[in-house]
């Protein structure tokens, strides 16, 4: 029988390297396989959780489907992230505040689980100079194996595929909070009103868009595939958004 390498040699050599690690784990596609690498290379890995506004109910619940999957240990951590005022406030540098308190949290949790190194599933197609909380990210020596053995996004897709992870094709997915546009503070409710108006859109079978908050408007950004059928059910759409959203927009720019 041939063996289908699901893990690299660079990555095989770190997790060598690191037999025990915490997992900042979000469900999405980079940390799902960073988890099976860890698992399949032998590695005690504990994975931790934040929970906040900035984070649908369907991440948290794929993050514990794959956990349970693999066996992996899943600690949730609960997290107000809106308590921070640079966070609340929203200003161009927000990322790198909300990876501070969120990753600080983290840190803080792992440690009281004897875990006093953390990693997280930045890849190696990350652009350094388009995400500030890499700068946090940095400053809290936390690891990033994937970019560090330069695995690239699509490396990441394929090899979860290999290995029949069910996160292997899932869309790209920002927090929340990037909906908001900078400048604008930040509300419960707004992130409520943005979290039902996609949990509906999903619900219609749209996939990969975006809401994005514009006056108090939803301004829709579905990827160019999906324009005409938006087009075609704009009174569905309209209807579906309604109980979050008065005025909706598409944005004629695709994802």
């Amino acid at each position: 029988m041939i063996r289908v390498d699901t893990v690299p040699e660079a990555l095989r050599a770190f997790f060598d390297a690191h037999p025990k690690l915490a997992l900042a784990f979000s469900g999405g596609v980079d940390s799902a396989y960073l988890l099976y690498a860890a698992v399949e290379c032998g590695c005690d890995v504990h994975t931790f959780y934040a929970q906040s506004v900035f984070q649908p109910a369907f991440e948290r619940e794929d993050a514990r489907r794959l956990a349970e999957q693999l066996g992996a240990k899943m600690t949730i951590v609960p997290l107000d992230v809106l308590a921070v005022e640079a966070v609340r406030q929203n200003p161009e540098n927000r990322c790198y505040h909300c990876k501070r308190a969120i990753f600080g949290a983290l840190l803080e949790a792992a440690t009281e689980a004897g875990c006093d190194v953390i990693m997280d599933g930045t890849n190696a197609s990350d652009d350094a100079g388009d995400r500030p909380g890499m700068r946090a990210l940095a400053e809290l020596k936390v690891l990033s194996p994937l970019r560090q053995c330069g695995i690239t996004k699509a490396m990441v897709r394929e090899y979860s595929r290999r290995a029949g992870l069910f996160t292997w094709d899932k869309p790209a997915y920002a927090c929340l909070a990037t909906r908001v546009p900078s400048g604008t503070p930040i509300t419960r409710e707004v992130l409520a009103r943005v979290e039902g108006a996609e949990s509906a859109l999903f619900a219609m079978g749209f996939t990969d868009f975006r809401v994005r908050v514009f006056h108090d408007a939803a301004r829709l950004q579905l990827p160019a595939g999906q324009m005409a059928r938006a087009l075609e059910r704009r009174g569905e759409i309209r209807q579906a958004l309604a109980p979050w959203f008065d005025i909706v927009l598409l944005d004629l720019k695709d994802r």
